[in-house]
């Protein structure tokens, strides 16, 4: 079986492109070599910045004869129906097979394929893939018809097995398969010639060219970590600027730079965001004090002085960009001493959050009045978080956040400290955006908690409020990140918050806020704005729901209304914003609870047991809820859980059929006295002390305690079935008994919804 091995060479491909180009490569061949015939034991994909790389091995050396039958029209058939069958098989008439088929007689077409060599479909699927590869951006140089992401200069296809290696012939718009490749650009000019990949592996890194990335990415840490620590510093881990610099060059040169002294007092994230987004610079960090005090550089060359003129041009171009990061940093820092965080987040009431939602100063006034509310129920001061959330998303007008929009919460929280800001407040800053994403960590202090969660919230009823929720696969507005974002602030830190009374007003704010942009609309209100110089609404924090609507009545009163015009105005607001609160509030719950479940079943939580306990009354409290699934969960995972589910199941399922049956509900009047044998009368005694434990067990929030009592209805239950009949001829019985399994159904209910369970 030979062996394969592809190289496309051409001017530089963007290093953000070349992961995926090799899944590219490596799927579009195998694909293409499976779909004619050909099998293969293994292939891998590999590039540098000048070249993608495809080795297969184990390849088939030809593809296997086929064999295939076709049928056709009857013999009777019109002459054009006929033609075109000719035409689709590529057969004469005299090649046809006549054949008898149920009442006709009907022509069939065998059409034998026989065998072809790997070479020529090697050559064929490689000129398809070259000319419909999926780059993101492609180009076309010369004269040529031919699209690649760089100017193609050379191909090397060649096919190796026991007799030595064959080049596969292929011509791709002038450019001709070969077996010859170049290494290094500058340090290794010129081509040589290969004859199998582990030839081409070995003459490649003789010629200064690392082909596998990982090997450049490892290479590149070590020596970097190496010098580093040869200095007493370490080198800040930054894996996706490893692999974009390992994208970079082929003959990876690690060199380790000084930063200027002007510059270090610089904080270092302002370095390290600088140098990275700029330079492609690793940071340096002096462990014992936390500053970035050099940088690590990586060349694609080695130069007779050691690279001394590299990092004396890196460091004049550094030197620029640190300055403009120095000045855009001491220009913050007047503002904020000048005129306080408050200040420099004035400007956010010109900068449009959404047209149906305000600006971004709005939206600011919407959170704080929220965090306010919040506060108590996570052990913040109200006041505290109210200010926090006003001057949380006040970088968002500095000059360094304007120039690094990935440090926004980052810069707030220097500028707040600058500022005088209480350390809690300043820590908000940041803290508020988390967590970003699963892996994030959860923020712990009560401020930033409260305006964190005021902050996801306000995103999540403001987008449902305006009706932009997430369909399908759209998240324009990452509302299920927002969504996890609640849900693992209020897990993560145990908090009991009823997420219902926390949503409502901040749907009552903004359907007020998005009310108030429309107050021309006559058809409700009725009247026309008085103050319009003010297009959204702004409602003091300590307003109550009357407050709020008296508020919104004069806003969109003229002045030629009396005063039952404007009675009539300030009903019709109340409806509208009581019915929206209530109705979306109750939409956004059931979004919660959906993202809910699937964070649960990420931590082995089954949907059945979620859906059970969701069933229960205070299901928006979520760590009541998650306490509850996962003390169900474990009690379903034991024997006596998997008896009782049984045993509530059937005597639900002929409670059920009884009642449909009657027309009738059995839920009252159980009396012992009619209880006939020692095991119906275990059950009344058994459910007498079931209940007695249950109740004060969910008061408490002993989810364990009321699963014991409940699993002591297990064996009663199981004898009861097998004593007693239900459905007795005697209708005072089976009345008893049929109260009796309403009992079983009721005592279980006080502790999740069972009939939701499966199985």
């Amino acid at each position: 079986m030979p062996d394969l091995l592809i190289e496309l060479f051409s001017e530089e491909i963007p290093a953000r492109m070349q992961a995926k180009a090799r899944d590219d490569l490596r799927r579009l061949i195998t694909d293409g070599l499976m779909e004619s015939g050909l099998t293969y034991a293994h292939a891998a994909a590999f590039s540098t910045p000048r070249r993608l790389v495809l080795a297969v091995e184990g390849l088939t050396a030809e593809s296997r004869p086929v064999r295939e039958e076709r049928k056709g029209p009857r013999t009777d058939a019109p002459p054009a129906a006929i033609e075109g069958f000719l035409r689709s098989t590529g057969l004469t008439l005299d090649r046809l097979e006549k054949r008898a088929d149920k009442k006709a007689e009907v022509y069939f077409a065998v059409v034998e394929k026989p065998g072809r060599k790997a070479a020529d479909i090697v050559a064929e699927v490689l000129e398809r893939t070259i000319r419909d590869f999926p780059w993101p951006k492609s180009m076309r140089w010369g004269a040529g018809s031919l699209r690649w992401v760089r100017p193609l200069h050379s191909i090397l296809c060649i096919l190796r097995d026991e007799a030595g290696a064959e080049t596969v012939p292929l011509d791709v718009d002038g450019i001709a398969a070969g077996n010859t490749t170049e290494g290094h650009r500058f340090l290794s000019p010129g081509r040589f010639a290969v004859t199998g990949f582990d030839d081409y592996v070995a003459r490649l890194k003789t010629a200064h060219v690392v082909l596998d990335s990982a090997e450049r990415e490892s290479r590149i840490w070590h020596d970097a970590t190496t010098l580093a620590f040869a200095q007493g510093l370490e080198v800040v881990e930054d894996r996706a600027l490893l692999a974009e610099v390992a994208g970079l060059v082929e003959w990876p040169v690690v060199l380790m730079g000084g930063i200027g002294a002007e510059f270090l007092t610089l904080p270092p994230e302002v370095l390290q965001t600088s140098m990275r987004e700029h330079q492609k610079f690793f940071s340096v960090r002096n462990p014992a004090t936390g500053r970035i005090e050099k940088y690590v550089t990586v060349a694609n060359i080695e130069t007779p002085d050691h690279g001394a003129t590299i990092l004396a041009g890196n460091g004049k171009v550094l030197a620029a960009r640190l300055s403009d990061a120095r000045f855009f940093w001491e220009n913050d820092l007047r503002v904020v001493k000048a005129e306080g965080m408050e200040g420099m987040a004035a400007g956010l009431a010109n900068v449009t959050f959404h047209n149906k939602l305000g600006s971004q100063s709005d939206r600011i006034a919407r959170i704080a009045a929220l965090a306010r509310e919040i506060a108590p129920a996570v052990g913040a001061s109200p006041d505290l978080a109210a200010e926090a959330a006003r001057v949380a998303k006040a970088d968002l007008q500095s000059a360094m956040v304007g120039e690094f929009p990935e440090l926004q919460g980052t810069m707030g929280t220097y500028y707040a400290r600058a500022a005088g800001l209480p350390e809690s407040v300043a820590a908000t800053c940041k803290e508020h955006y988390q967590p970003l994403g699963p892996s994030d960590d959860v923020p712990t202090a009560p401020v930033s908690v409260a305006v964190a969660l005021a902050d996801k919230i306000d995103t999540l009823t403001g987008f449902w409020a305006i009706d932009e929720k997430p369909t399908g696969s759209k998240d324009p507005f990452a509302l299920r990140r927002a969504a996890l974002g609640v849900i693992r602030l209020v897990l993560g830190n145990g908090l009991r918050v009823g997420l219902s009374a926390t949503m409502s007003p901040a749907f009552m704010r903004t359907i007020g806020d998005s009310l108030m942009a429309h107050v021309d609309d006559e058809t409700l209100f009725h009247g026309k704005r008085a103050d319009q110089s003010r297009p959204f609404l702004h409602i003091r924090d300590d307003w109550a729901l009357p407050e709020m609507i008296d508020y919104l009545a004069r806003a969109v009163a003229s002045d030629d209304l009396n005063i039952d015009e404007r009675r009539g105005a300030a009903e019709k607001i109340s409806l509208r914003v009581l019915a929206g609160s209530t109705e979306e509030t109750q939409s956004l719950l059931a979004f919660l609870h959906d993202r809910l479940k699937v964070y649960l079943r990420d931590q082995g939580i089954r949907h059945d047991v979620i859906d059970a306990c969701l069933a229960m009354p205070g299901n928006d409290d979520l760590t009541l809820l998650v306490k509850r699934a996962e003390s169900l969960a474990a009690f379903l995972k034991t024997e006596d859980g998997t008896n009782l589910l049984q045993g509530f199941k059937r005597a639900n399922n002929i409670l059920t059929q009884a009642e449909a049956k009657d027309g009738v509900e059995y839920s009252f009047g159980a009396d012992p006295k009619f209880a006939e044998g020692a095991e119906e009368s275990a059950l009344f005694a058994a459910l007498d002390r079931a209940e007695a434990a249950i109740a004060p067990a969910m008061r408490a929030e002993d989810f364990a305690a009321a699963m014991a009592a409940m699993a002591a209805l297990r064996a009663p239950i199981d004898a009861f079935f097998t004593a007693v009949q239900i459905n007795t001829d005697n209708q005072i019985l089976r009345r008893n008994r049929l109260n009796l399994l309403h009992r079983i159904r009721a005592t279980c209910a006080q502790v999740a919804d069972l009939t939701r369970i499966e199985g």
